[in-house]
């Protein structure tokens, strides 16, 4: 009868605490819902310390480190959930998580392999993995979990629009374009996806449907330089030098620490014959990145239309020592090199182009130099 008794009050001691653990559990979600990070941490803390051996607080207390960027105390909360629970995939799918944040892709996908071979309809466990596989460029890899994530959760936006990224990787325009599309009509208001449908758009020749969809992704997100050079990219190519001048003044404006941003800008004045204006971006876009042989040559371009042609034959030089392999610097260095009549170097560069399989270096090189 004592045994029974005995028995009796254990269970009922028992019921009582994971009556008390569910309650602390519970308070520490709210918390959590309401952004309130350090009483959960605190509450979850004394279920730890009252459960030393239950997994859920370990979780639950990885889960607001995660948030926090803890990622090292995620894993260590993790680590002692599993020992606990060595069957609990939602907390491998963490772990994997927190090492994909980590950089460690590869442990992350075993992780991330062991959530799944334990709850193979884990929806985020597939979307962790796509993620770790992408930043390995394991891209179809990643189009597939992405895939699989869909087929699982299809009225996610967010999955839309990262299989979008993956197939615009993979050189599937159109389909990229087919996912953002279902994106937005989860999602209409997130200017990443108009964007980057911009992009698949414009990759496929679409320059003034591109140029739609950058409206709209700046109209949501008018402080991102990058939306603005995306359009004025696409404007150029509509031959709208006017409007892709003003959305480079306007990226400018709002990061002046791109280097492309100015050199871009410098091609577009310099096709409008803004010959100096663009040789002071080009300039500018050296300065910010001096071992990029593109600028010297677009500047050597404008100051060669200046009739600077010793300044031209200093900027060329300079490509040449930075990349020594493209013919055409060669070949514009032997054009201004004639124009000072130093005929003896033009032909030296000519006869480089050409052993390099410059077509037109051939051809000036049986005319000016027999």
């Amino acid at each position: 009868m004592k045994y029974i008794i005995l028995l009796l009050l254990n269970l009922s001691l028992l019921a009582g605490q994971a009556q008390d653990l569910s309650k602390l559990l519970a308070e520490g979600k709210q918390q959590v819902q309401k952004q309130a990070f350090a009483e959960a941490m605190e509450t979850l803390t004394k279920a730890i310390r009252l459960y030393p051996q239950d997994a859920s607080p370990y979780y639950e207390r990885a889960q607001i480190k995660i948030l926090q960027e803890d990622f090292y105390g995620a894993i260590g909360d993790l680590n002692f959930a599993l020992e606990y629970a060595p069957g609990l995939a939602k907390a491998y799918n963490s772990r994997g998580e927190a090492k994909y944040y980590l950089g460690d892709n590869f442990a992350a996908i075993d992780d991330l392999n062991r959530a799944l071979e334990l709850a193979p309809g884990l929806v985020a466990a597939y979307s962790n993995r796509a993620f770790a596989k992408f930043d390995l460029n394991d891209n179809e890899g990643a189009y597939f979990d992405f895939s699989k994530a869909i087929e699982l959760d299809d009225q996610d936006a967010d999955k839309y629009f990262n299989r979008g990224v993956v197939r615009a990787e993979l050189g599937e325009y159109v389909g990229a374009i087919d996912d953002y599309n279902r994106s937005i009509a989860l999602d209409s208001l997130d200017p990443e996806v108009y964007n980057n449908r911009g992009l698949a758009k414009y990759a496929i020749g679409e320059y003034a449907a591109a140029v739609e969809d950058y409206n709209r992704a700046i109209a949501l997100d008018s402080v991102d330089a990058v939306k603005f050079d995306n359009r004025a990219l696409a404007k150029t190519a509509l031959q709208d030098l006017a409007g892709a001048l003003q959305d480079y003044d306007k990226s400018i404006a709002l990061f002046g620490e791109d280097p492309d941003t100015y050199n871009l800008r410098g091609v577009v004045k310099y096709n409008l014959k803004q010959f100096e204006a663009a040789l002071k971006d080009y300039t500018l876009a050296i300065a910010l990145d001096p071992e990029e042989a593109l600028y010297y040559d677009n500047r050597a371009a404008a100051k060669n239309d200046m009739g600077d042609f010793k300044g031209a034959i200093e900027d060329y030089t300079a490509s040449i020592i930075l990349f020594p392999n493209d013919p055409e610097t060669f070949y514009y260095r032997a054009l201004a090199k004639f124009s000072l009549a130093n005929n003896y170097d033009g032909c030296f560069d000519l006869s480089i182009a050409a052993d390099m399989g410059l077509p037109e270096a051939v051809a000036e090189l049986k005319e000016k130099c027999k």
